[in-house]
């Protein structure tokens, strides 16, 4: 889903205000704005005491510059603003338009004065002489707020093959889901390990010292579903970690991930013949236009809920908030969600699903929780009578046999390499070139390696993500260490050798190295011609890269050979369609094209084109690239 930003035009002042962390548990935080603020008296003290109990981030600011400085410099979080009256006159116009700003509150000694122009201002919530009732309207916003940000994801009704090249045209909080899902049920740690680990990086966020306290001592005596769903900062903080794709959150959360999988599994298992064979069940959400749009053209396709999903069996409550929250945002869209459970139809183990009001810290809200990513068929989109903007969208849950969601998924599993699932996991985040948050994890993972094969798959995903970012001296600094852990234990010929060969070739063949990058590029060849059958796919990789050695060196009869080898394998186990075809078509066209030879350089590079159209998004460089050498060939014919 797309998500606006805004930065104000309002200078940004100097001042001594400090800067957003890094990272945050929840989507939201408060901006406290007084000029007689004093975090040293009683007084202000149990003011933030009172206001981190709701929201765990409060920043203070002295004067309406260091606020507006503070907001300049947010762009993922929602802000509350709490102002003085004297200093809220004047602040109020500045920051009233910026999209950060979600709900302004004037907190005073006056009620009286500052009423009058307070009322002008839609985001103002009120005026107020005690914290109290601002405590208790913040906690209803946010919890609304966060329902508004539930991450979705949507995959069309006509994607339904799928390849390496084209992978990358999924959402990847979609591809995240899958393969988190996958690896939360693989987690077997030390739960009192892990809670006393995310504990400590808890403290880092900011979080509250006596929920923190709580949490530790009282985690075994209350069940996930009560922690998830109590006003503490679990659910805030996996919420945000699912939506924001924040890797490091995402590993401490998944001793709890997993146990409230393993709950919702255990009490579908208890509760199985109090649902109906099938039955209906509601949510209420607010989209965007252009979200909206997104959902009107997944029609017939899939959509994914990448959190846990709360639904009702009370239809009144998703519509009541659907509208509330149009009423809130005069451009939002209204969606009554109305999703139809086939449960003989779907694996409960794989998608568990439970009543858990007997189990909540809100018992009365009929809630049926359902585990994180969810995926739907839309069935059907319509608008209702009485209201143009609040829409019906029918979904039905996907069975266990769905032919586009099994495609997905397996193709998800077999373009991501990796040993274990997080390794996958790392994999799948430097293809979709999410690099920070790859070295975040693969770093994350190191700490917790459980031995040097462990180390050394890890130090390999690290080069490969430096070789992504054109780092390629540091791509073979960790190349080497996993190469130097790997010859140790492995004899010279093992088959994890040869793709580390391979891609310290690839390295120095992007460092127009190619003498150097032909060396391992025969080390790799030598030992899959050992290890693989004659026509394995994987030859096909050493094979071309061979050849682009060769051609990058001028020796276009050794390079014509060894694309030619690669051709001929891809022709027999590829798809007439596949994109890495057409790199081989295309290939022999350039060599061709080398050799002044230009009738078949034109003949192959047509051939490519023709894949790559069908095989690719209009807008993929290989396309363009193929039309422009057709051109340049054409013209020396």
């Amino acid at each position: 889903m797309s998500e606006q930003k805004f930065k104000s035009t309002v200078p940004k002042p100097s001042g001594d205000v400090v800067r957003p962390r890094r990272r945050v548990a929840q989507n939201y935080l408060v901006i406290w704005v007084d000029s007689n603020i004093d975090p040293k008296t009683d007084d202000c003290k149990s003011t933030l005491e009172k206001l981190r109990a709701v929201v765990h981030d409060v920043q203070l600011c002295t004067t309406s510059e260091q606020c507006v400085e503070f907001l300049n410099e947010i762009d993922d979080q929602k802000a509350f603003i709490i102002s003085s009256g004297a200093l809220g006159q004047h602040l109020v116009g500045n920051v009233h338009e910026m999209s950060q700003v979600e709900a302004i509150y004037i907190f005073c000694g006056n009620k009286a004065r500052h009423k009058q122009w307070a009322n002008e201002w839609p985001k103002i919530r009120g005026v107020f002489t005690s914290i109290k009732p601002i405590c208790e309207s913040l906690k209803e916003v946010a919890r609304e707020y966060d329902q508004d940000m539930i991450p979705m994801s949507s995959v069309a009704k006509e994607k339904t093959t799928w390849s390496e090249e084209n992978l990358n045209q999924l959402e990847p909080t979609y591809m995240y889901s899958v393969l988190f899902k996958e690896i939360l049920l693989e987690i077997d740690g030390d739960d009192t390990k892990s809670i006393n680990t995310f504990v400590t990086y808890c403290r880092m966020q900011n979080i509250p010292e006596a929920q923190l306290n709580e949490f530790q001592k009282n985690y075994h005596q209350k069940t996930p579903v009560w922690w998830y769903t109590s006003e503490m900062f679990l659910n805030d903080m996996l919420d945000r970690a699912l939506r924001t794709l924040d890797m490091e959150a995402m590993t401490k959360l998944g001793f709890f991930i997993r146990d409230l999988h393993l709950q919702l599994e255990q009490l579908h298992k208890e509760q199985s013949n109090e649902f109906d064979k099938q039955f209906i069940v509601y949510r209420g959400e607010v989209f965007t236009e252009q979200d909206f749009q997104h959902l009107i053209d997944a029609k017939g396709g899939l959509l994914s809920f990448n959190i846990f999903l709360d639904t009702s069996k009370d239809q009144k409550m998703a519509m009541k908030f659907a509208e509330w929250a149009m009423k809130k945002n005069e451009d939002a869209i209204g969606v009554i969600f109305i999703m139809t459970i086939d449960q003989y139809k779907m694996s409960t183990k794989t998608i568990p699903f439970a009543m858990i009001d007997d189990y909540s810290a809100f018992p009365s809200e009929h809630t049926i929780l359902f585990t994180m990513h969810t995926v739907f068929r839309v069935c059907g989109i319509k608008q209702t009578a009485n209201n143009s903007r609040l829409w019906e969208v029918q979904l039905t849950i996907t069975e266990d046999n769905d032919p586009q969601l099994a495609t997905l998924t397996n193709c998800i599993k077999n373009e991501i390499e990796g040993a274990t699932g997080w390794h996958r996991l790392g994999h799948l985040m430097i293809k979709v070139g999410h690099f920070n948050q790859a070295e975040e994890f693969c770093n994350e993972l190191l700490k917790n390696a459980s031995d040097d094969s462990d180390r050394a798959n890890i130090y390999h995903m690290l080069g490969m993500l430096k070789y992504h970012q054109g780092k390629y001296q540091e791509a073979v600094a960790f190349y080497e260490k996993s190469l130097k852990i790997k010859r140790k234990t492995l004899p010279d010929d093992d088959i994890s050798l040869a793709s580390t060969y391979s891609n310290i070739g690839q390295v120095y063949n992007n460092m127009a190295d190619c003498s150097k990058a032909l060396v391992f590029y025969e080390k790799s060849l030598k030992i899959r011609e050992i290890s693989l059958p004659p026509n394995h796919p994987d030859l096909t990789t050493s094979y071309n890269n061979i050849g682009q050695a060769y051609h990058n060196m001028g020796n276009h009869s050794k390079a014509l050979e060894f694309f030619e080898k690669s051709l001929k394998i891809r022709e027999i186990f590829l798809p007439p369609n596949h994109p890495d075809l057409g790199q081989s078509y295309n290939n022999i066209g350039q060599v061709y094209n080398k050799m002044n030879e230009y009738s078949k350089a034109l003949s192959y590079i047509d051939k490519a084109l023709a894949i790559w159209q069908k095989s690719l998004p209009p807008t993929h460089p290989n396309i363009k690239g193929a039309m422009n050498s057709i051109e340049h060939v054409k013209k020396k014919l």
